[in-house]
């Protein structure tokens, strides 16, 4: 059996369909409808993951956000109707690990609670080396090998990657990786880091047509790809 999965939503008809969805992939699951339901089903059973709808009937499910998220909580996926670049970057910087808008694939959704569970207790203290692929991510020594190869890259290049490769598969908003990046000293514009992100790109994918490493998350950030 896989990690246990707390579902958090009013609708019984998605709670249904992820209920099969989630247990036909091997998870076990755990159901709440609101938010007090959901603090209480969480203190029971330690869920591995938490997939968090924002509209429930007693409490904005941004509010819950801090509360499920501790030392040893699980991974925690919104899955919300709510589309607004807002609500998406307010969720990432509150601590959810994943924003997925509904109507979703279910496929996709096991994919991104896969890569989230994957990379469950990475942290800026305990990670030191990432590997995707071909390339190498050394944070310690601030090296990048592609193949083997040394890449060249600026100390900003640097920087932002870092953060990237911290939450490798996880969206990273444009004012988290700003913030680490640059500093509080700093007032970069948001076209500075796309700039950066650009330069990423060029020396980090071997020529030829392959998908892009960095992942644009549109209006709200980038992510790291781990496939």
């Amino acid at each position: 059996m896989l990690a246990r999965v707390l579902v958090i939503d009013d609708d019984a008809a998605i709670r249904r369909l992820l209920r099969n969805t989630l247990e036909r992939a091997g998870y076990a699951v755990v159901e709440a409808v609101n938010g007090r339901d959901a603090l209480a089903q969480a203190a029971a059973h330690h869920p591995g993951a938490i997939l968090l709808d924002l509209g429930l009937p007693d409490r904005d499910g941004l509010s819950l956000i801090p509360l499920l998220r501790g030392p040893d909580s699980g991974v925690l996926l919104v899955v919300s109707a709510r589309e607004a670049t807002e609500e998406k970057v307010t969720a990432l910087d509150l601590g959810a690990d994943d924003y997925v808008t509904k109507p979703f694939d279910t496929e996709e959704l096991l994919a991104r609670l896969r890569v989230a569970l994957r990379h469950r207790g990475t942290s800026e203290t305990t990670t030191k080396i990432i590997q995707k692929g071909d390339l190498t991510i050394d944070l310690d020594s601030r090296t990048v090998r592609r193949a083997g190869e040394a890449l060249h890259l600026t100390r900003k290049e640097h920087e932002v990657l870092a953060v990237l490769a911290r939450h490798i598969g996880r969206v990273v908003t444009h004012e988290r990786i700003i913030a680490a990046a640059w500093g509080t000293d700093e007032d970069p514009r948001i076209e500075y880091l796309r700039i950066v992100i650009r330069n990423l790109r060029q020396k980090l994918e071997a020529p030829g047509p392959v998908g892009s490493v960095i992942a644009n998350e549109l209006g709200v950030g980038y992510r790291l790809r781990s496939d």
